[in-house]
């Protein structure tokens, strides 16, 4: 479509707030961050420049690449469990099937549910003593198998892992469903004419045909996962002994608890370039794939 010199500036007048308030409030903080991560502050006193010697702290900290690993973990417990399992729900919920629109409804709760919310609900449901979990195993006599799931360096990740599946595997059921129903139903009915079965449908033309919006949804996965806190925060503070420690909460505990301002920059800056590297390998691996 050709474009007038009139319609460019209107869509450039148009996209200009737009562009103003991400500059302020994307851009900023960013540039803001690495130029704090080359100081020595407290965020009261007057600030030292350093150099890098906040990197190099940083590298030579174990429990920083304690918190690396945990967030290793989340990424690809976000990407092997949230993907897979919303991928094949969205798939049954495509069909013509009775109360659908219910079942989609339940699927998308977990998302607009508060983070703090779901947080206390599945701190109860681990509840060692009384906690729904507990009881259950109990219940069908498998007592040797009830743990101390939020207390226990060797269950808490695992539970906490859980969880965060759980909460997002609705955001991206709607965003599959919404791409399977996009795809033409005379492909499907000509799939269908030429003898195909349910399963080479599905991974001959259904899959194929949303792949770009899997690659989309992976990488919104492992962005989303980067940047998780509030969850760890609420559920176990990053305990038992660091256990459950990320990335933003170790940057988090470091900046604003210990007023390690310029090393909780550093911080900032390393999640920044791991999530770029993560994103770019992902997008490389796949690019192939994208339509």
């Amino acid at each position: 479509m050709h474009l007038t010199k009139k319609s460019k500036v209107a869509i450039i007048i148009g996209l200009l707030p737009a562009l103003v308030l991400y500059i302020l409030f994307a851009i900023l903080p960013i540039i803001q961050s690495f130029y704090y991560s080359l100081m020595e502050w407290n965020g009261i006193s007057d600030m030292t420049f350093v150099g890098i010697d906040n990197f190099k702290r940083l590298f030579q900290e174990p429990l920083f690449w304690s918190s690396v690993k945990n967030n290793v973990y989340v990424v690809t417990a976000s990407v092997l469990g949230q993907i897979p399992i919303a991928l094949f729900i969205a798939l049954l919920l495509n069909r013509k099937l009775k109360g659908v629109r219910i079942f989609r409804t339940i699927g998308f709760l977990p998302v607009v549910l508060s983070t703090v919310v779901i947080s206390l609900t599945w701190s109860l449901i681990y509840n060692s003593k009384n906690g729904m979990l507990n009881e259950l195993l109990r219940t069908v006599g498998l007592d040797g198998l009830t743990q101390n799931w939020l207390g226990d360096t060797k269950w808490t990740m695992f539970a906490v892992l859980v969880t965060i599946i759980w909460q997002f595997i609705g955001l991206y059921l709607i965003i599959f469903l919404a791409a399977l129903q996009n795809i033409p139903e005379e492909v499907l009915e000509a799939a269908k004419m030429d003898g195909a079965s349910e399963w080479v449908t599905t991974f001959k033309i259904t899959i194929p045909m949303i792949w770009s919006t899997i690659i989309v949804a992976v990488i919104l996965c492992i962005s989303g996962s980067l940047k998780t806190f509030d969850l760890i925060y609420v559920m176990t503070n990053g305990g038992p002994a660091h256990s459950t420690e990320v990335m933003a909460l170790y940057m988090f505990n470091e900046t604003f608890s210990k007023l390690n301002y310029g090393y909780g920059s550093a911080v900032s800056v390393f999640i920044f370039f791991f999530s770029l590297i993560l994103i770019f390998i992902v997008t490389k691996v796949f690019k192939g794939k994208m339509i």
